[in-house]
C-alpha cells in the first residue's frame, strides 16, 4: 500500500481498509459456512447465512470507494486481506451448525467494532459523508449479531 498522503486522514484510511479486509474475510467464511452447514438446522442456516453473505459483499464497494474518495489507496489483493484483517480463517467444514453460528457472530462483532472506529476517526476529521454511511453498515452489523444471538439460543 501507497503511503498515506493525507496525514490528518490517515486514522480513517487505515480504520477503514480494516473494515474493508474484515468484510471481505467475514463475506468468505459466512459464504464458507453456507456451503458447508449441514444438520436438522440445514435449510434455515443455510439461507440465513447467505443472506448474511449478500448483506457484507453489498458493502465490500463502497467501503473501498470511501477510501478512494479520501484520495487514498485499498487494500489490493487476498494478501493484503489477510494481513489487515481480525477475522481467523475458518478451513475445519465439519464443525457443528452451532459452533458456525457462534463464530459467525463473534466474529461480526469483531466488525462491529471496527465499523465504530470508522465511525470515530471519521468524526475527528470531519468526513461527515462517511461518518453517515458507516451508521448504515454498524446497523447492519447488530442486526447480523442480533440473528446469530438469536439463532444460538
Amino acid at each position: 500500500m501507497a503511503e498515506l498522503g493525507n496525514n490528518a486522514k490517515s486514522g480513517l484510511v487505515t480504520a477503514l481498509n480494516g473494515a474493508l479486509a474484515d468484510t471481505m474475510a467475514l463475506y468468505f467464511k459466512t459464504k464458507n459456512f453456507h456451503w458447508h452447514v449441514a444438520g436438522p438446522r440445514f435449510r434455515d442456516l443455510h439461507l440465513l447465512f447467505d443472506e448474511q453473505a449478500a448483506q457484507l459483499i453489498g458493502t465490500v464497494d463502497a467501503i473501498g470507494e470511501r477510501v478512494r474518495k479520501n484520495d487514498e489507496y485499498t487494500l489490493t489483493s487476498i494478501g493484503t486481506i489477510a494481513s489487515e484483517t481480525k477475522i481467523e480463517d475458518q478451513d475445519d467444514v465439519t464443525i457443528s451448525a452451532d459452533a458456525m453460528v457462534a463464530e459467525l457472530r463473534d466474529d461480526n462483532r469483531k466488525l462491529h467494532d471496527r465499523l465504530e472506529t470508522v465511525k470515530e476517526e471519521a468524526e475527528s476529521v470531519g468526513d461527515n459523508a462517511t461518518s453517515g454511511i458507516v451508521d448504515d453498515w454498524i446497523d447492519q452489523a447488530e442486526e447480523r449479531i442480533w440473528f446469530l444471538n438469536q439463532t444460538s439460543k
